[in-house]
């Protein structure tokens, strides 16, 4: 099959390797229809190269047909049209009881001391073979694998793969008070559907983005958006009678605009050996900490800061002087998918997509120009917000 292999810090490539096969009788093998490139592909692509091998397929957002299926599995058959959670959780643990998948103990990498196995995202990650391929081998395909009509188009249903989930856990994690106001830093796709959904839950959304493209995606959607300017902090302000906005939600993450230090340390980490680099970055590694910052300080007191872009550093300065002083509840990690797509396939299913699914995707395009369209996406260059590739 062809599939997305990693070759190198921003070097992809798309390749021939074997087709995945059944190995453990809960299995499932769905031939992709559809999968996405995501903005914490762009972490890997840049940031994170120490921790994926040569020849590793990417992508975590898959959607696709089921066309095999282990002796164990019951829930699914030849011909069914699923959605792949990018989260392998197995449904009956501790964690999964208790709706956190992303900790799933029966998935959890111990070795890495790292939560669930996640599909196509390193070494620290159960090192699983990813979705921007032709086809995926699903793990513990009963619970994980989403059974979904066949009427709509893949892009109503490709993104309870991972952004849309992960917008309404960052929603839903930064406890708006009835009738407040939610800022949003960062209008990627997470962004985007972070910002609708607090619409859609009848908050004061702003949003902010230094990509006129993105403000008017948002603003299509009732979103009132801010540009990443120098007064922006005290813009935030004035708009909310000079406390802040009561939540705020950073779906920026590691790789924020500013922070030029930071920046010079993970593009000199990205440079060393691996096993010197992977060194660097678990014990002293940092992440550009301009929107986290920027959360922390618009947020009003007593408010809530929800943490739904990816950070990674191990050495990350915090003002706990002043998370203290304000009294802020944070709220963050790795989304529990499975845990939130039950109540988003309505909104999904809805004719009138109230979410507006349909609304995302900027560019879709065959398999094999994923390599250009991960420059594309993370340049931001011709109106790129969201790539779907079609294998």
């Amino acid at each position: 099959m062809r599939a997305l292999t990693f070759q190198g810090t921003q070097n992809v490539s798309v390749e021939t390797v074997p087709d995945p096969t059944i190995v453990e009788p809960t299995d499932a093998i769905i031939k992709v229809t559809s999968t996405a490139i995501c903005g914490s592909d762009l972490h890997l692509y840049d940031v994170l190269g120490a921790f994926i091998n040569k020849g590793d397929i990417l992508g975590h957002e898959p959607m696709g047909v089921v066309v095999e299926v282990g002796s164990d599995v019951k829930n699914l058959a030849v011909g069914d049209r699923v959605v792949i959670p990018f989260v392998i959780a197995c449904g009956h643990c501790y964690m999964c009881q208790r709706g956190l998948h992303s900790q799933c103990e029966t998935t959890q990498n111990r070795q890495s001391e790292s939560g669930a196995s996640l599909y196509g995202y390193t070494e620290l990650y159960g090192d699983i073979p990813g979705g921007q391929a032709e086809y995926l081998r699903v793990h513990l395909a009963d619970f994980n694998a989403l059974k979904v009509g066949t009427d709509l188009a893949d892009e109503r249903y490709l993104f309870l793969s991972d952004i849309l989930p992960t917008a309404w856990q960052g929603v839903q994690y930064a406890n708006v008070p009835d009738g407040g106001t939610l800022a949003v830093l960062g209008l990627g796709p997470v962004g985007q559907f972070a910002s609708r959904i607090g619409v859609h839950l009848g908050y004061r959304v702003l949003g902010v983005d230094p990509v006129p493209e993105r403000r008017a995606m948002a603003e299509r959607h009732g979103v009132q958006t801010l540009d990443l300017s120098d007064d922006l902090l005290a813009q935030l302000r004035d708009e909310t009678d000079g406390r802040g906005p009561d939540s705020v939600v950073d779906a920026v993450g590691m790789e924020a605009h500013g922070n030029p230090g930071a920046a010079f340390a993970q593009k000199a980490a990205g440079l060393l050996p691996d096993a010197l680099a992977k060194k660097v970055m678990t014990t002293a590694g940092v992440d550009r900490l301009a929107a986290l910052h920027l959360a922390l300080d618009a947020v009003r007191r007593g408010g809530t800061v929800s943490l739904s872009g990816v950070y990674a550093g191990a050495g990350d300065p915090m003002p706990l002087i002043h998370m203290f002083d304000k009294g802020l509840t944070l709220k963050m990690g790795q989304c529990n998918v499975q845990k939130w797509r039950d109540e988003l396939v309505p909104l999904v299913e809805d004719p009138s997509d109230p979410l507006g699914t349909e609304d995302l995707t900027t560019h879709a395009v065959p398999l094999e120009q994923a390599p250009e369209m991960y420059k594309t996406f993370k340049e931001k260059e011709a109106g790129c917000i969201k790539v779907v590739l079609k294998p």
